[in-house]
């Protein structure tokens, strides 16, 4: 199924569709030719212990039907229904990150920003060939000016993304991943859609909407949830081996830090100096040189 925009679309009618009638949105600021989006197949072959993507296989699942569960059980979409225009991590976090991006990703590159917001954190002397956005509230993403496209949809109920294989060179998923319900297919979906050599870069802090976290995340320490992201890419056929990149506050020791310091510092009972920064970044097949 060949998807399109509509030319006139307005943010007044942006709503969330299923699978079967997703649409991609153009940026207010940067209207022009919709670049074909086709639906894969689906990748479930029926056996929970082998799921197929087209481009590869999930080895073994990594969390338990337990370690899935949020506090808050109400539909993800409900929850962001409303735009948060807030900065989810300090200076520090983005400045780290926006010097990851700037290594690791090139002008000529066609760029996936999954569960994105309103900042972009791709550094602003870069113009990339194509930035396409996706996340839950469609006035965050419009009001990211470095997104060429976006689309709403919620992966927790539906992981398949509607892009060809090997559509972009690059996959982002900044402080969300955490939230994911289904990391194994997510991360299957993904590989699919990277190009061979293509990177996926998943970072995160310790921050987080700790009712809509899912309970293997908010229950485990900064190493804990490091060695988790580990785990989605190695369960993943195909990925290179991942590298792990910390950057911890000075004299701080977070990669011990107990749940209940962490839910404190949440709350404002205890302080950081700032926060942590993680990053998992993995490759489709190979590493370029």
């Amino acid at each position: 199924m060949l998807l399109t925009i509509a030319p006139n679309s307005h943010p007044k009618t942006w709503q969330y569709t299923n699978s079967t009638n997703l649409q991609f949105f153009p940026h207010p600021s940067k209207i022009k030719t919709q670049p074909s989006i086709i639906i894969p197949k689906a990748y479930d072959n029926g056996d929970n212990n082998s799921i197929e993507s087209t481009a590869g296989k999930i080895k073994r699942k990594v969390l338990s039907k337990e370690g899935r569960t949020k506090f808050n059980i109400l539909p993800d979409r409900e929850f962001y229904a409303y735009p948060k225009f807030v900065t989810h991590v300090d200076d520090r976090f983005i400045s780290n990150l926006t010097n990851l991006y700037r290594k690791c990703l090139r002008p000529e590159f066609e760029i996936l920003d999954l569960m994105s917001s309103w900042v972009s954190h791709l550094p602003q002397e870069v113009k990339y060939k194509r930035v396409v956005g996706h996340g839950l509230n469609a006035q965050e993403l419009a009001k990211n000016p470095r997104l060429d496209y976006f689309f709403v949809k919620d992966l927790n109920k539906d992981q398949k993304l509607e892009f060809e294989n090997c559509s972009f060179d690059a996959v982002l998923c900044t402080v969300s991943v955490q939230y994911l319900q289904q990391p194994e297919k997510v991360f299957a979906e993904v590989f699919r859609v990277l190009k061979p050599g293509g990177v996926f870069i998943v970072s995160f802090s310790n921050r987080l909407f700790y009712e809509k976290a899912i309970s293997a995340w908010r229950d485990s320490t900064g190493y804990g949830r490091v060695q988790l992201v580990v785990q989605y890419f190695q369960c993943v056929e195909g990925f290179t081996q991942s590298e792990v990149i910390r950057r911890l506050p000075s004299g701080a020791d977070l990669e011990n830090k107990s749940p209940l310091s962490s839910i404190m510092q949440l709350i404002g009972l205890l302080s950081a100096s700032s926060d942590p920064f993680y990053a998992v970044v993995a490759y489709r097949n190979f590493k370029p040189v």
